[in-house]
Order: C-alpha cells, then sequence, then structure tokens
C-alpha cells in the first residue's frame, strides 16, 4: 500500500520536503496543504518588489505550483488549512472554503512558518497599519505605496525588514521615520556596526529614532499620528516590523513538544516528540552550532536545507537537518550589513564562554588600486578554547562573502589562529594581501595569546 507523507505548508521548508522525498521515492503519496495561494516564494525579495527594483510579484515565485503538481507528482492543495492534528488515528482536518474533510498520513511535516509580531501598541488595527510577512502583504502594501506621493511612513522597529523598508520607502520619495526602542537598530549585529548604519539610515533622510517606544498610533479613519513619550509625529502609513513568531499553535494542541525558544522542539532528523511528525522551517527549532542549544533563526537557507533533510529521511535516508550559525547579511541603501555566530558578551558568558573581541577596520581592495572603501569588523573569540564565536561587518563592499569565512569558521570548529592563517584568495581589485578578515583574526589572536 503507497504510504502518505503529508505537509503542512507550501512555502521553504514545505515545498523542498515535498520534492525531495517525491525525487527519492517516487512511488510514495506526496500531499502538500497550504492555506494562502502562493507557494515556495521568496519573501526576502519583497522590500526590493516594494521599491520597484522588482517589477511583478510573480517573479518572486521559485516555482509555479503547476510544475509541482503537473512535473514533479506532489499532491499540492492551495487554499487549504490544516485546522487540526489527530496523531493517535494520524490525521489532520483541513478547511477550504467548500469543505471540511480529513486527510490521513503516514508520515507528517508541520512547516507551518511564522507571523509577524505585533506588539502591544494601541490602535494598530486602523487602516494604514502593515506588516511584511506574505506575499499578499507585500502586494498591499505596494499598491500604497504606488498611490502616493511625498507622503510620510512610520516603521516601527529597526531590524532586518524595518532598515531594508526604509530604503525601500525613500526610493520611492516617501518620508520615513523610523522608531527603535532599543539602543541602536540591528541590535544583534552589534553596536559599532550598527552607529554606522545609523549614519547611513540619517544621511539618507530617514530620521532615526532610537531609545523610543511607541505608545500608539492614532487617527480617524485611518493612521495619522505616531505617539511616542518623546511627542507625536504625523504619519500617513506605520509599517510594523517588530520581528516573527513561530507559528506553532496547531502542533501544540496536538500535543507537540514546544521548545525554549518558543518554537518546536525537533532532534537532529527534525523530529518531534510525537511519532511520525516532524517540523522544519521558521515554526522549528535548530541546534546552534556556537552553543549546541537549540535556536530559532528564521532564515531561508536554514528553512531549506530542514526541509530537504526531512524529506531525505521520510524517503529512507536519515539525514540530519544541520546547525546553523545565524548568518545573514542585508542591505542598507550603499551599505553591506553582515553578521554570524554570536556576539552578545552576556549571552556568550550564559553559554560558558569567556568572550574577547576586536573591532578594526581595513581596505575592501589594494591600497593603490582605485574604488577601494573601508570594511570594519568586529571578531568574537573564546578566551579559554580560542574558538571562533562570531563576527559582524559592515562596509560598501565585499562585506556579503567575506561574512561566509567566518561562518564556515565556526561550523568547522576552527580558532582562531586557524582562520588567521586560511589561504584565502588575494588581487588588488577585490582586496588587499591581508585580507580584512585575515587582519582581524591576527590581532584577536594577540588579544587571546
Amino acid at each position: 500500500m503507497t504510504e502518505t507523507f503529508l505537509i503542512v505548508g507550501g512555502d521553504a521548508a514545505g515545498m523542498s520536503a515535498a520534492s525531495k522525498a517525491k525525487r527519492d521515492d517516487p512511488d510514495r503519496e506526496v500531499v502538500v496543504l497550504e492555506r494562502g495561494e502562493w507557494v515556495s516564494y521568496g519573501a526576502c525579495g519583497l522590500p526590493y518588489y516594494v521599491k520597484g527594483e522588482i517589477d511583478d510579484l510573480e517573479d518572486l515565485v521559485a516555482i509555479p505550483a503547476e510544475r509541482f503538481q503537473e512535473e514533479r507528482d506532489i499532491d499540492l492543495r492551495t487554499g487549504h488549512e490544516a485546522a487540526a492534528i489527530d496523531p493517535e488515528d494520524q490525521t489532520v482536518t483541513v478547511e477550504t472554503d467548500e469543505r471540511t474533510y480529513t486527510q490521513s498520513y503516514d508520515e507528517l511535516l508541520v512547516a507551518t512558518g511564522a507571523r509577524a509580531i505585533a506588539p502591544p501598541i494601541d490602535g494598530l488595527d486602523r487602516d494604514g497599519v502593515f506588516t511584511l510577512q506574505t506575499m499578499e502583504a507585500g502586494r498591499e502594501l505596494k499598491e500604497y505605496v504606488d498611490a502616493q506621493a511625498g507622503d510620510t511612513v512610520g516603521i516601527i522597529g529597526g531590524g532586518y525588514i524595518g532598515i531594508e523598508l526604509a530604503e525601500a520607502f525613500r526610493g520611492q520619495n516617501l518620508d520615513v521615520e523610523l522608531f527603535e526602542m532599543r539602543s541602536h537598530v540591528l541590535e544583534p549585529f552589534g553596536s559599532e556596526v550598527a552607529k554606522t548604519v545609523e549614519s547611513e539610515l540619517r544621511d539618507n533622510d530617514v530620521a532615526v529614532h532610537t531609545d523610543t517606544r511607541v505608545d500608539r498610533v492614532a487617527g480617524d479613519d485611518r493612521v495619522r499620528t505616531v505617539i511616542t513619550p518623546d511627542g507625536k509625529f504625523p504619519v500617513d502609513a506605520v509599517l510594523v516590523a517588530a520581528g516573527v513568531q513561530p507559528r506553532v499553535e496547531l502542533a501544540e494542541s496536538a500535543g507537540i513538544d514546544v521548545g525554549p525558544t518558543g518554537a518546536l522542539a525537533t532532534d537532529q532528523y527534525g523530529r518531534t516528540n510525537v511519532e511520525s511528525v516532524y517540523a522544519a522551517g521558521d515554526c522549528a527549532e535548530i541546534i546552534h552550532a556556537v552553543t549546541g542549544d537549540p535556536a530559532h533563526v528564521p532564515l531561508a537557507l536554514t528553512a531549506n536545507r530542514a526541509g530537504r533533510a526531512v524529506g531525505a529521511t521520510v524517503a529512507g535516508e536519515p539525514t540530519p537537518v544541520g546547525e546553523i550559525a545565524g548568518t545573514a547579511v542585508l542591505k542598507a541603501f550603499d551599505l553591506e550589513v553582515a553578521r554570524t555566530g554570536l556576539l552578545e558578551d552576556e549571552r556568550l558568558r550564559e553559554a560558558g564562554f569567556d568572550p574577547v573581541s576586536v573591532s578594526i577596520t581595513a581596505a575592501s581592495r589594494a591600497h593603490y588600486y582605485p574604488g577601494g572603501s573601508e570594511v570594519e569588523i568586529t571578531l568574537v573569540g573564546d578566551a579559554d578554547s580560542g574558538a571562533v564565536l562570531g563576527a559582524s561587518m559592515v562596509g560598501k563592499e565585499g562585506v556579503a562573502k567575506r561574512i561566509d569565512t567566518v561562518a564556515a569558521a565556526i561550523q568547522g570548529d576552527m580558532s582562531v589562529t586557524d582562520l588567521a592563517y586560511l589561504d584565502l584568495s588575494y588581487a588588488p581589485p577585490f582586496g588587499p594581501t591581508w585580507d580584512p578578515v585575515l587582519t582581524a583574526a591576527k590581532v584577536l589572536g594577540g588579544k587571546l595569546s
């Protein structure tokens, strides 16, 4: 009898799992339930769609639904929402606009993703308040932007999405007021990088308000004002970019454990505590390479890799989902901003490390080659073991790929000395003889010795 691999969620983790399972075990029935109309799309591209650099929302779709259905023989059902899981009977209750039915499974993957956080701020239910977590949200925000001219948008949150949307709005000639309740934007990147990014934002006419809590947003028929302890700021729209939280309610109600991060707890193969049930993607925990502890880092590669591993395991080849270093990069106007591993002194000490850090500034190219600029690097190592723990970088060029060298060092359990001795490439148009990463490692090695 044909076994059924049922997947709840049709984005990165879900469709990667479906494709891998069907490829490795063509006789297996693979069913995907997706409550929306979009599958396998690049949500990371939404800020650039809003800015106008990407013309069509459809361009963000990696593989259209019909290709999964026709070319890969995957039973993909859009507009089908999983309402309940019954682990004992191994069934899922499914709701559509027309009916409710029960779908059985032999193995189940929960890939329900994450939702935008709605902070406890009065007035967020008013018209003109947006988030940017889904394709439909991206369409709505773009329609608003296209209809405006010279208006002001308030952004609540100075993380990835907040920074990227500040650039997108300025690119559409909108004024921007950005509110961040912490001391700096991009807090996980460290204060040195954050200060450089804040300067870049202000140079591009973004009004940056740090250490600023938004109490409420006010208006009549729609939002008109952002109210903080420092005063009232007139706006024509508000983007809430306060982060995301994993969608775990469906799984939790079925007895599937939630881990310490608030995401679904899994083992090295993505298995939950419930037999035959897996979890992957933005709803699930994964082990951090620095601490060895569960982490929730909702990034695209993490979701795709974990989903693919679960698909291979279900098809008969047990495959670990792997560890992550939390490597991330974003564009902030003319800057590349990146990080990997852990930088926060308190968090590292809680994990048992004795962190030591250095911050350096180096040239992105050979000093005599035209067009170069400065790269700022903060590198963190452990005083006891000498291990590389994390890094952050900012600069106008060469940052987005240099961070990968440190990420590889972390996941390869390399020491700071090992990093300093890497045989990295050199040519004047691309870097100095001593790459900035090597220089940072040399300086940090001196402090650790």
